[in-house]
């Protein structure tokens, strides 16, 4: 790593490639879904296949059952069954057609057997047909469900606008990119957080995780973004606007009970890039350390010189916020994010490091970067990680 005006040290990560070997594009092929979750995707559409074509197999599975079988042998299971599979999976209009077409079949086959006006063929018919019924309004329950499901993810889409909303690609001269991944599918946002604020001081970035889970998290990090926010317009340093931030995240801590009051705090970098000037300063609040990624390939994490606290444990801090001064030179990108990235974990336990991961790497821009990262994780993790992600990357052109 090299702060402003110091040399070169051994922190500078140039990949393992030998000298003069060519550098491969990370970037390229990022439009492929990682190798390791192809197969798991393959597996999952060949079932929904199967499952969709079920209903019909099974009908036409039961007239031949029961066209190769001696009489007393029945096909109804398979009749019965089909209106069932077709529930969860048809419209209402198919669930219908397939318990209709259910009936047909139990009927047809009575009557190739000659036994239709007989008191068995008769239950066989009042059978399917009652389990017809219940298909469908066991389909129109589900439609109703998936409805609702449908609004909540749109209710949970616009929160997600309205609490992490994604910068600007271009703010204050400088290029942006930020992405957040859920680790549950279908989930949205979390304790991670970012956030990006033009001001009269310089162009401002947080990137940071709230301890806990569930609302009461993403009720915290409204509370934290709203503070930077507010703090980076109207403070004139960094380290006043880890203040403002520590203040408004102690006040949210104790209006929780329990032990939420108790350990209420959130990890976070805080950085400061001023207009004009090949700089960016930071403030480093217990938080994984920034990269810096050159233009050449090589690399430098930014670890502080002593570590910090995290924020909302101001009765625990013995020293004062001090900002840490860094080289941004021209084509170099800043990237960011949390520990989702960091303590993500392989099949034998093995720690993702991005460091040694993007030594060497060239990117595009800003969303080549947070893509190659996104992707190469789910690949170290195989589809399963088990905590989100926030990632921000901003690159001075």
């Amino acid at each position: 790593m090299r702060r402003s005006g110091e040399p070169h040290d051994d922190h500078d990560r140039g990949g393992g490639r030998a000298p003069g070997a060519p550098v491969p594009d990370p970037s390229a092929g990022d439009d492929r879904p990682p190798a390791s979750v192809e197969p798991e995707a393959r597996r999952i559409s060949y079932a929904r296949t199967f499952l969709r074509a079920l209903p019909e197999l099974l009908i036409i599975g039961g007239v031949f059952y029961d066209h190769l079988t001696p009489p007393p042998f029945t096909a109804v299971p398979f009749f019965t069954a089909a209106p069932l599979v077709a529930a969860p999976l048809y419209s209402l209009r198919g669930t219908v057609l397939t318990g209709v077409a259910g009936v047909i079949a139990i009927v047809l086959v009575h009557l190739r057997l000659g036994t239709l006006v007989q008191v068995d063929a008769i239950t066989d018919v009042v059978t399917i047909v009652t389990v017809a019924v219940l298909a469908v309004l066991i389909n129109v329950l589900v439609r109703r469900n998936v409805q609702r499901l449908a609004s909540a993810r749109e209710i949970a889409e616009a929160a997600q606008r309205a609490v992490l909303p994604e910068p600007a690609e271009r703010i204050g001269g400088l290029d942006f990119a930020a992405r957040y991944e859920a680790a549950q599918a279908d989930a949205f946002i979390g304790g991670d957080l970012y956030a990006v604020q033009d001001s009269p001081h310089g162009v401002r970035l947080l990137v940071g995780d709230v301890r806990g889970k569930g609302m009461g998290a993403v009720a915290a990090v409204a509370v934290a973004i709203g503070a930077f926010r507010e703090a980076a317009e109207q403070e004139s340093t960094l380290e006043a606007v880890a203040q403002r931030l520590e203040r408004a995240l102690s006040r949210e801590a104790a209006r929780r009970a329990g032990i939420e009051a108790l350990e209420g705090f959130a990890t976070a970098v805080l950085a400061e890039i001023p207009h004009g000037r090949g700089i960016v300063r930071i403030v480093n609040r217990g938080h994984p350390a920034p990269l810096l990624l050159l233009p050449d390939g090589r690399l430098r994490e930014l670890e502080p010189r002593e570590p910090a606290l995290p924020l909302g444990m101001a009765e625990l801090r013995i020293r004062p916020d001090r900002a840490e001064e860094w080289d941004l030179p021209r084509g170099a990108m800043l990237f960011l994010y949390t520990d989702g990235v960091s303590e993500a974990r392989d099949a034998r336990g093995t720690f993702y490091d991005p460091a040694e991961r993007l030594a060497g790497g060239v990117f595009p821009g800003p969303g080549d970067l947070l893509t190659a990262v996104a992707d190469d994780v789910a690949r170290h993790t195989g589809g399963h990680a088990t905590d989100d992600m926030a990632l921000l990357a901003v690159r001075r052109p």
